[in-house]
């Protein structure tokens, strides 16, 4: 392992690491052996850039990369144990020598010491204080760790005075809350460590919020308020690095009961192969929530017996060229706790897992999820068993870029329902069983969004019904190759992933009533890459009601669908060994 060094810059704000012109990350290189490349950051497509704002962005990405680094080193041998308490040392003199707070944060920031923001440096301070916390396990190093005592014990007041911030305002369930109060966990924690004196994680956890934020951020259903997969995984990784050493039979039973459905609801929504569904605001794809799923994922499957997130963390390994820390072995301190029944279903959240014909789906029916939520009541999310996107929520930008992140919130981007071409408002919708309704997204007009499996197909219904004409649109948003043919009026079939090497193929047959224009439409490709175009669909008619019925099969499904027609209130399916299926609409 290459020797380390730390830069003393102050870090800005991540999410300014954005192309401005494609809406990509900016290329990262070796964050903690290069310097800022005199020519610029890169982007895939060559762009350049060398601003102040990504500077300071790249400095985030740096600090946190060492922080992880310092992890993997408080693990190792001799040298690299000194190494890593001489960083540590590095660390503390340059925290101290810093003002209180960042003077280049923004307004609306909660702002930090080190990076423009507290909730950054919550994050990094979890991680550094890991570090001296695994080096606290070889006695002959306390007496010189001892001069960290007054870096931990500030690094975890500045979290605590953010922290009181947020509860002034009322913000109690914020995400940040979370982090702020792992890093005065973590932080008094290793201090004890030094000091001699064994951490009592529960004491702690009430202390500091932890707890308090497990009871009020997360719903029965298991899922973090705002409903973001990645906000989700997010909170779940404070928690669980809060509470290293915890006897897990020791957590009260609230406590365990949350953690173990805040994991369930992961493995629910996951694909077969492992693949999370990026809902509403998160990356689609990044090396760095890979790593991080990886990491709850190790964490989860130690706490709960039965290993529920493996298949979650062989899917994110795909896209890591690190291995975990090493600290994480051993991370809880007795036997795992039973494992949880799974679940397709979240009623307060609003999400239902289908699965049918080799088609994984998930209608997302729920609330609009504060500041993360998108505006995409009833949209319809299709992969295949294996990972495949074929239907993807796309997922979001880093926040820095104004339009893409607009573009990617709004209801032209998900596979949702559009009137007269305008956004959704924000709104909340019900999840009944297999059927999504919603009458807040545009005045006067309600939507049913019904799913239906256990045949050799999987069945789609949306039904739109105005008090006056409208033009009313379902859309079809692909995350791989489609191919169209319009059979007739109101009739189509499509084609997802015939062009992709190694890419699972599904088939849809379409009709409406009254019979819909079935327009192809370019449209931004998912979030990691929004200057790559897709191929879509509107699929519009004026009127006062319409609906919409889909069938969808995997290539390999058995017997394939034939053809689907329309009456008033009932989809007929033919199949081709005979049979013929009947499905009454809006039941």
């Amino acid at each position: 392992m290459a020797a380390l060094t730390i830069t003393r810059e102050r870090g800005g704000w991540w999410h300014a690491y954005v192309c401005p012109a494609h809406g990509v990350e900016l290329d990262h290189g070796d964050l903690i052996g290069d310097p800022f490349p005199s020519t610029g950051a890169t982007c895939r497509y060559g762009c350049r850039m060398d601003t102040e704002a990504v500077r300071g962005a790249r400095t985030v990405l740096a600090h946190q990369a060492a922080a992880q680094r310092l992890r993997r080193l408080a693990c190792g041998g001799p040298t690299e144990r000194s190494e890593a308490l001489r960083l540590l040392l590095e660390y503390a003199e340059l925290y101290a020598s810093l003002p209180s707070k960042h003077p280049g944060a923004a307004d609306w920031m909660l702002h930090g010491r080190l990076f423009h923001q507290a909730l950054t440096e919550a994050i990094w301070a979890v991680s550094v204080s890991h570090a001296a916390r695994t080096l606290t396990a070889h006695r002959g190093m306390r007496t010189e760790l001892g001069a960290l005592l007054p870096f931990l014990r500030s690094l975890g007041n500045c979290a605590g005075e953010a922290r009181a911030v947020l509860r002034r305002k009322g913000e109690v369930r914020s995400n940040y809350t979370a982090w702020l109060a792992a890093a005065e966990m973590c932080c008094r924690s290793a201090a004890l460590a030094i000091e001699g004196a064994e951490p009592d994680t529960v004491e702690l956890a009430d202390r500091y919020g932890l707890f308090e934020h497990m009871r009020t951020a997360v719903h029965e259903d298991g899922w973090e308020w705002e409903g973001s997969t990645y906000y989700h995984l997010f909170v779940l990784h404070a928690y669980l690095l809060a509470l290293r050493g915890s006897r897990p039979e020791r957590l009260p039973g609230d406590i365990a009961g949350v953690l173990g459905a805040m994991t369930v609801a992961l493995a629910g929504i996951a694909t077969p192969a492992g693949t999370l569904p990026a809902l509403h605001d998160g990356p689609y794809r990044r090396e760095a929530q890979s790593a991080e799923i990886c990491e709850v994922a190790a964490l989860a499957d130690q706490l709960f017996a039965g290993a529920p997130l493996s298949a979650v963390a062989r899917a994110a390994a795909r896209d890591v060229d690190t291995e975990l820390p090493a600290d994480l072995t051993g991370w809880f301190s007795g036997p795992p706790l039973p494992a949880r029944a799974p679940r397709r279903s979240f009623s307060n959240t609003g999400y239902a897992v289908f699965r049918s014909a080799g088609v994984h789906a998930l209608l997302d029916a729920g609330p609009h999820g504060g500041g993360h939520g998108h505006l995409d009541k009833l949209s319809l999310y299709l992969y295949a068993d294996d990972g495949t996107a074929w239907q993807p929520d796309p997922g979001q930008v880093p926040y820095a870029h104004r339009t893409y992140r607009t573009y990617y919130a709004g209801t032209k981007a998900h596979p949702t329902f559009r009137v007269d071409d305008s956004e959704q408002a924000p709104c909340d919708a019900v999840l009944d069983g297999d059927t999504g309704r919603c009458v807040g997204a545009y005045d006067g007009v309600s939507a049913m969004r019904q799913v239906v499996t256990g045949s050799p197909y999987l069945l789609d219904i949306l039904v739109l019904e105005a008090d006056d004409e409208r033009l009313l649109t379902a859309q079809l948003r692909p995350g791989t190759d489609l191919g169209v043919v319009v059979q007739g009026p109101g009739r189509s079939r499509t084609v997802w992933g015939e062009g992709g090497s190694g890419t699972a193929v599904m088939t849809g047959q379409h009709v409406s009533r009254p019979p819909a224009e079935f327009t192809v439409v370019a449209h931004p490709g998912p979030a990691d890459d929004p200057a790559r175009t897709c191929r879509g669909v509107d699929w519009s008619t004026a009127g006062r009601r319409a609906v919409f019925a889909s069938v969808y099969q995997s290539a390999e499904a058995t017997p394939p669908v034939r053809r689907v027609s329309l009456s008033e209130r009932t989809v007929h399916i033919d199949l081709a060994d005979g049979t013929v299926a009947t499905h009454s609409i809006g039941r």
